[in-house]
């Protein structure tokens, strides 16, 4: 297999190369770019083509948010993994929204890093345990209703039913089967199959990574 080709961005120029070079050593990733600010990325990126892009969210002139927001429009296929100190339930449903595909902390251990580049091209998305709970919680903190103006979601051939999104919504929101049961006033059974259906269109291995498709893909109004 071809190497994962990567782009660090930080303004940070010893945690830039230093995270180069860890990289580096695995035969599995190639450093195609470094820059020192979204501007300049904007500007090479064009010309290297990263699979995967490690973003600083705080940097001199434009920050990560909206670095990511005009890749993702010119470049739709890449991949970004968000690293940053800031764990704000805010920066991370606003840069889940914009679509990025993984959050992390500038701490993490190599390894980890490693396996959540190698997740991010494979399945999409990594978000580990921690940002998870964070994101969980800004949910669970916000009046959470389903978007019905969103009910498909043409480039992936998926449609849901009001009464799946209803579900959605309240598994975002941390139900478990029984509450969700009754605050629709709807059966056990009746809502685990709605879990299943939610599974199996979306791709879905569990709640978590059901709130990750909602709320990437816009499904909640909050």
């Amino acid at each position: 297999m071809e190497p994962v080709k990567i782009a660090i961005a930080d303004d940070h120029k010893l945690f830039r190369q230093g995270l180069g070079q860890i990289l580096g050593r695995n035969a599995h990733f190639s450093i195609v770019l470094e820059a020192e600010s979204g501007e300049e990325l904007l500007e090479k990126v064009a010309s290297t083509m990263p699979d995967v892009i490690l973003l600083d969210l705080f940097m001199k002139g434009m920050n990560g948010k909206e670095v990511a927001e005009l890749l993702l429009k010119q470049h739709p296929a890449l991949k970004i993994i968000i690293l940053s100190m800031n764990y704000s339930p805010e920066h991370i449903l606003q840069l889940m929204r914009v679509g990025v595909h993984g959050y992390l902390p500038k701490d993490i251990d190599q390894m980890i890093l490693s396996e959540a580049i190698e997740q991010v091209v494979s399945k999409g998305f990594y978000i580990n345990d921690d940002v998870a709970q964070v994101m969980r919680q800004g949910l669970q903190a916000r009046d959470i209703k389903p978007s019905r103006s969103k009910v498909s979601i043409p480039s992936l051939n998926i449609g849901l039913t009001d009464r799946e999104m209803d579900v959605l919504a309240l598994i975002c929101k941390g139900y478990n089967t029984a509450r969700i049961a009754e605050e629709l006033f709807i059966s056990y059974r009746t809502v685990e199959g709605h879990r299943k259906n939610l599974l199996e269109k979306t791709g879905a291995s569990n709640s978590v990574s059901l709130a990750i498709f909602a709320v990437k893909h816009q499904l909640l109004d909050f």
